[in-house]
């Protein structure tokens, strides 16, 4: 079975309170709990994890390179200026960069990524279906 790490940025451990009509009513431990069974259908190992800690965030990216694992990302603010996250998210095989809300929608800052151009794709405005939108994705890739 494949491994994929679905990492979470700053903030993103507050979904189901933070702005719910932006982000929606569905908890982090809802969309993990969804997250890890949707994997396993595809026939994927699916760890979901969350950080406010961006040298945390950066070790776990490390952490999927030296193990040749997929990611997700939800970077959260880190997307649109941490050189060292995007950095560290090169190092990684393949991933996938997901965003709950429609970026381009909302202030302008959101609209630039440091994380897109190294990414296999890009999921934007789905809400948290797009993480599963992500895993169908990596499924469908070989190897």
């Amino acid at each position: 079975m494949r491994r994929v790490l679905v990492l979470n940025g700053p903030n993103l451990g507050r979904l189901g309170t933070r702005q719910p009509e932006i982000y929606g009513a569905t908890t982090h431990a809802q969309l993990a709990d969804h997250l890890v069974e949707t994997g396993a259908r595809l026939g994927l190992d699916v760890e979901v994890r969350q950080s406010d800690h961006e040298g945390e965030f950066i070790g776990w990216l490390h952490e999927a390179a030296d193990a040749g694992a997929d990611a997700v990302l939800n970077a959260g603010a880190w997307t649109h200026y941490s050189y060292a996250v995007a950095d560290a998210a090169a190092l990684v095989g393949r991933y996938v960069e997901v965003h709950i809300s429609n970026v381009h929608a909302r202030e302008e800052f959101r609209s630039h990524s440091v994380l897109s151009a190294k990414a296999c794709g890009v999921i934007i405005g789905c809400g948290i279906g797009g993480y599963d939108l992500a895993l169908a994705h990596l499924a469908s890739l070989d190897g």
